[in-house]
């Protein structure tokens, strides 16, 4: 017998009612456990470590939501989406994102997913950087924090302290990689980044989409450098790139998720995806 809590389900304010946890055997007392735990990621008391482990088969949508604690977003199979005011953050295994405390921020799950979610006390976050980031996760964070799962969320002594600032200290050395869609903050030029993301195959050049966007195209290419770090025709790219991202981890094929994103050469598609990875798709996903 099998039970299993949802994990990606938030409520009202954020406060997560479940989480996606699958045990050989039912269990009351881990059933107990885990609601405890639960209630110690909606709250900035209790112990400074919380970590929940997940698995489903389904797509899931968490909706954008706040909670004092920081957390981390690891995978080990699958692919997230960790979305902010400030950007787009992709979780794919091996790597795992940051989201400061009290930052807004929903998850997708494209198809079947299994990773944890490690949850710092308010006290622990200070050192810790204050934008979200997506880094490789070392085997070390990744065995800490599975060790930290099994953990009751009730007892704390010296040892699990140790543990404790291993992963925040990972979490603060860790080497930010290109896995995340800053936004710019213009209102104008975040509407077009916005009509992008949401269909990136669209074909718009940069004088349309400036033009509907009432501003000039010399005006639109400033703002996404400035604020987004990147020129536009690389946001656009990556954009593209973190979409066909999670439509290739959905079980989408190739062929058609280059057409989705708006390469009408799947060519094309594969030498820009192997550009901004080093690996063509196939590879990339043989390898997670």
């Amino acid at each position: 017998m099998t039970w299993r809590h949802d994990a990606f389900t938030v409520g009202r304010g954020g406060w997560p009612r479940r989480a996606v946890v699958v045990n050989d055997c039912g269990d009351s007392d881990k059933d107990a456990r885990l609601a405890h735990k639960l209630s110690l990621v909606s709250s900035d008391h209790g112990v400074p470590l919380v970590v929940i482990a997940a698995a489903q088969t389904t797509p899931r949508f968490t909706e954008p939501h706040a909670h004092a604690r920081g957390q981390i977003f690891g995978a080990t199979r699958g692919l997230m989406t960790v979305t902010t005011e400030s950007g787009q953050w992709v979780v794919p295994p091996t790597h795992a994102v940051w989201v400061p405390p009290l930052q807004r921020h929903g998850a997708s799950v494209h198809g079947a997913y299994e990773g944890w979610s490690a949850y710092l006390a308010p006290l622990e976050c200070l050192q810790l950087p204050s934008q979200p980031f997506t880094m490789r996760a070392s085997g070390l964070l990744r065995e800490a924090v599975m060790r930290a799962a099994e953990w009751d969320g009730v007892d704390w002594d010296e040892s699990r302290s140790r543990l404790l600032g291993l992963v925040r200290d990972e979490v603060r050395d860790g080497v930010q990689e290109p896995l995340g869609l800053p936004m710019p903050q213009d209102r104008r030029a975040l509407r077009i980044a916005r009509a992008i993301t949401a269909n990136p195959a669209d074909t718009r050049s940069l004088d349309q989409l400036a033009h509907w966007a009432g501003m000039s195209a010399r005006t639109v290419t400033r703002y996404f450098v400035e604020e987004t770090g990147f020129n536009f025709i690389d946001w656009r790219q990556r954009a593209r790139l973190l979409k066909a991202l999670e439509l290739i981890a959905a079980g989408q094929s190739v062929t058609s998720t280059a057409l989705e994103v708006g390469y009408d050469n799947v060519s094309a598609f594969i030498a820009m995806f192997r550009r901004l990875t080093g690996v063509t798709p196939s590879r990339y996903f043989a390898t997670r």
